[in-house]
């Protein structure tokens, strides 16, 4: 059985898999905007504002492919082009501002924690540090991504 909603129920779902009846481009509810402001009068032409969701996606997109393309680089480099593409996400969708709360929420949590306990969160972050660097070093020293590709061509 299919059930129309009326706008209280498009404005308090519960969110969950249903998609929303005014949103004909799969990309979820649009976060709500100000009245009068340059987004609501995108979003006053169909058209336009269709091409606008669609660009923040791929824009939001890049940002995250860039970051996992970063992860065969050493170091943290992946992490910021998956934040900010997460952060261009949630300027548009509310899935992806539901997500981007609670990541900095959480990220708000483990900066607070580890100001309160700073000698076990050095020791866990050198720990980690020294850890990438022997294992750098073993896979030049012992030539290990020589002899994986050798062991899977050959």
């Amino acid at each position: 059985m299919t059930r129309t909603l009326d706008a209280h129920d498009r404005t308090h779902a519960g969110g969950g898999a249903t998609r929303c009846p005014d949103c004909t481009d799969g990309l979820g509810q649009p976060r709500p905007v100000e009245p009068g402001s340059w987004r609501d009068r995108v979003r006053s032409k169909p058209g336009l504002a269709t091409a606008y969701r669609v660009g923040v996606f791929f824009a939001g997109l890049l940002f995250v492919l860039l970051g996992l393309a970063l992860t065969v680089l050493p170091g943290p480099l992946t992490i910021p082009p998956v934040l900010i593409g997460l952060w261009v996400w949630s300027t548009e969708f509310e899935w992806a501002r539901r997500f981007f709360v609670a990541f900095r929420r959480k990220a708000r949590d483990t900066w607070s924690h580890a100001k309160q306990h700073p000698v076990s969160s050095a020791a866990v972050t050198i720990g980690g540090l020294v850890a990438a660097g022997v294992a750098f070093w073993a896979v030049g020293h012992y030539h290990l991504v020589d002899r994986a590709v050798a062991a899977v061509t050959g």
